[in-house]
């Protein structure tokens, strides 16, 4: 199996990006449309991974007033278990560490409580007591670049 990561430019990979976010968030979790797609989509650096060629995951980053936030982790349930989700960790988390201004900064995120073991392979690290964001137990997780 092939994983390809790669950073979007174009208006057709982001409707696949778009496609899989509604897949899963949407669809599978039953997050609300407009609690989705919000207002950071045009200024986040989104990525999208393909399995052999196939679209197959996504995640974005983005520079808030706290650091720098990893969102949107999303890896189509056929795909899950094949290491998707940790090309896009390293993808997303690799293209941060060129950013000069992201030199120093907290990286962090919202976790869903199933994912918290792969993000702690990257060596994030729960801070807090769980929470819950659209309905799904989350924990909020951090690092230093």
């Amino acid at each position: 199996m092939n994983i390809e990561i790669t950073k979007i430019k174009t208006e057709e990979a982001l409707t696949a990006i778009f496609n899989i976010r509604q897949e899963v968030f949407v669809f599978e979790q039953n997050v609300h449309p407009e609690e989705e797609y919000d207002e950071f989509e045009e200024t986040s650096t989104h990525f999208l991974a393909l399995l052999d060629g196939v679209p197959a995951g996504t995640a974005r980053w983005r520079y808030t007033d706290n650091g720098v936030k990893l969102e949107r982790f999303a890896v189509l349930k056929e795909m899950r278990g094949k290491g998707v989700g940790q090309a896009l960790v390293k993808a997303v988390v690799d293209d941060i560490a060129r950013e000069e201004a992201a030199k120093g900064q907290l990286l962090y995120m919202h976790a869903q409580l199933a994912a918290v073991p792969l993000y702690e392979k990257f060596n994030f690290e729960k801070e807090g007591d769980i929470f819950s964001e659209c309905e799904i137990e989350h924990y909020k997780m951090k690092r230093y670049l």
